[in-house]
């Protein structure tokens, strides 16, 4: 808002005017300018450069002139620490207004109130000389304001449950093996009636008969151990998965194995490397560390070959259970469905383990309900999980006391989803930095948004832009409209639904000078009072009222 009001003819007079009192008397004379016009709340502070321009001629120079900054606001005021200025011939330390003319200007703060969003910022002037005083007849308009648009920032924080590993379909095996001799890929008799085979038999037909389990099919997979030439132990490969199909023709008799897929490995370092940690070799470390230092197989042969003194007991326990053939049956487990799971957590919940508990608690939509389900598997798992997503619960709820003490029983203060959850506690009590410190430790996304979020309550609108962009978080528009995208801001909120929503696009509308847009969207606002009680006083819808 600028104050220009410069009369020429009252100049000249003043010219011939020394009278202190004349300075009072002629204040239309002074310029005063305003950065920002508008005055906008950010972080709860007003701020704003005021530039005071004296004309030439006008500071009497042995006069005082006190200008007071006043926020004029819902039948109250507050003053601001006052600018002072001298004439040139007095010699306290205020700041000197030469015959000349000056232009200064000062800075102003105000800490924001409730009902400053309806204000006005004035200059409450009084020129002095020695003992007397003379005050500007009227107040001298400085700005409008404040503009809180930040205020909409959603506070109560975003946070998500632990999500579940419960698998609606479990895949399984049946697996049976046949060995070889070295060097050889014919498959003996006795291979065919081993233990191996007896209980894969057994195992096929147990799936066959049980209405859960599925057959999807086999596959046969054939190895050579890693001694002797590469390429002779690839061919062998090869002539052993075609012998071992053969073989699990004669025994997959009378069994249901599905479609069946063969399969060549070659030398199976794989298999030594396991069968080598997992033995009682005395130098296995070592062994282990020739694998991971070197690729080629021919190499890594030599180097194990060279230690003597195990290689003869790799000869004798582990090459030999290389040497062979997999038959591989693959069966799907049907887990409980929705509705099964639902009628076990009344009948039956004891028979749910954690996964199946975290599960039921989502098929519900009774709070009451879900925390029951939690808190048994709390009792038999000791489920961190469970005691975060009863902590979101109770936060849904507004029991931010019964949140934290809920928190407190998970050990691991790191476990994901605990310090954001804790962020936002603090978020919620007003505690912005604690809040931060929180979200900084947290890993899961919502950590990120919610420092988004104290970006906005800071200031800091690009920061928040950043952080909240791709989010799809309420705050998200709201950081770009601060941060002056209304396109991007316009795209975000086109189909967005609730009276938010509405709201942010009427303040873009009304930026964009859209009187029309601005005022249907507001017309959409009928439910939230807070909504409402800020449209009637916000300086944003000032020109299209």
């Amino acid at each position: 808002m600028k104050k220009v009001l410069f009369f020429a003819m009252a100049a000249l007079a003043l010219v011939s005017c020394n009278k202190v009192a004349k300075m009072a008397e002629l204040a239309d004379l002074v310029k005063v300018e305003c950065n920002p016009e508008v005055l906008e709340v950010v972080a709860d502070n007003i701020d704003a450069d005021v530039t005071v321009t004296f004309p030439e001629k006008y500071f009497h120079k042995k006069a005082i002139l006190e200008v007071v900054p006043v926020m004029k606001f819902d039948g109250r005021e507050v003053a601001g620490e006052p600018f002072v200025y001298q004439g040139e011939k007095v010699t306290d330390n205020y700041k000197t207004v030469a015959n000349g003319g000056a232009s200064i200007t000062e800075h102003v703060n105000f800490k924001y109130e409730p009902g400053m969003e309806k204000s006005e910022l004035v200059g409450r002037a009084t020129v002095k000389y020695k003992k007397k005083s003379w005050a500007f007849p009227e107040d001298i308009k400085i700005a409008d304001g404040a503009n809180t648009t930040y205020k909409l920032a959603r506070t109560s924080g975003a946070y998500e449950a632990a999500a579940d590993n419960y698998q609606d379909v479990i895949p399984e095996e049946v697996e049976a093996q046949i060995l070889y001799l070295i060097n050889s890929a014919n498959v003996r008799s006795n291979q065919l009636t081993s233990e191996s085979i007896k209980e894969y038999k057994t195992g096929v037909k147990d799936v066959m008969n049980d209405s859960r389990r599925t057959i999807t099919g086999t596959d046969i997979i054939a190895y050579a151990s890693p001694d002797g030439p590469e390429k002779r132990n690839n061919a062998l490969s090869n002539e052993r998965m075609q012998s071992a199909n053969k073989a699990f023709k004669q025994v997959s008799k009378k069994l249901e194995t599905g479609g069946v897929s063969t399969q060549s490995i070659g030398e199976d370092w794989e298999g030594f490397k396991e069968l080598v940690n997992n033995s009682n070799i005395e130098d296995k470390d070592l062994i282990l560390r020739v694998l991971s230092m070197y690729s080629d197989p021919d190499v890594r042969e030599r180097e194990i070959k060279n230690m003597s003194s195990v290689y003869g007991t790799l000869a004798k326990d582990v090459l030999p259970e290389l040497r062979r053939a997999r038959f591989v049956t693959n069966v799907e487990f049907q887990n409980y469905t929705a509705d099964e799971l639902k009628a076990l957590v009344e009948d039956n919940i004891d028979v749910l383990d954690e996964e199946a508990l975290l599960r039921s608690a989502t098929l519900t939509n009774d709070d009451a309900a879900k925390l029951d389900i939690y808190k048994q598997a709390i009792k038999k798992y000791d489920s961190d999980r469970a005691k975060l997503n009863s902590a979101c619960i109770l936060m849904d709820q507004g029991k931010e006391e019964a949140a934290m003490a809920m928190l407190k029983k998970i050990a691991d203060k790191d476990f994901e989803g605990v310090n954001n959850l804790r962020g936002v506690l603090a978020l919620r009590d007003g505690e912005l930095n604690k809040a931060a410190e929180f979200f900084a430790k947290e890993t899961a996304a919502d950590g990120k948004v919610n420092l988004g979020t104290l970006d906005i309550l800071n200031g800091d609108y690009a920061a928040a832009v950043k952080k909240l962009a791709g989010s799809g978080n309420d705050n998200e528009a709201l950081a770009y409209i601060l941060n002056g995208d209304l396109v991007k801001a316009s795209s975000l909120l086109k189909d967005k639904e609730g009276e938010l929503a509405a709201y942010m696009r009427a303040v873009i509308a009304a930026r964009q000078g859209k009187a029309a847009t601005a005022r249907a969207e507001l017309a959409k606002i009928k439910e939230s009072a807070e909504l409402l009680k800020k449209a009637a006083d916000d300086i944003e819808f000032a020109k299209i009222k």
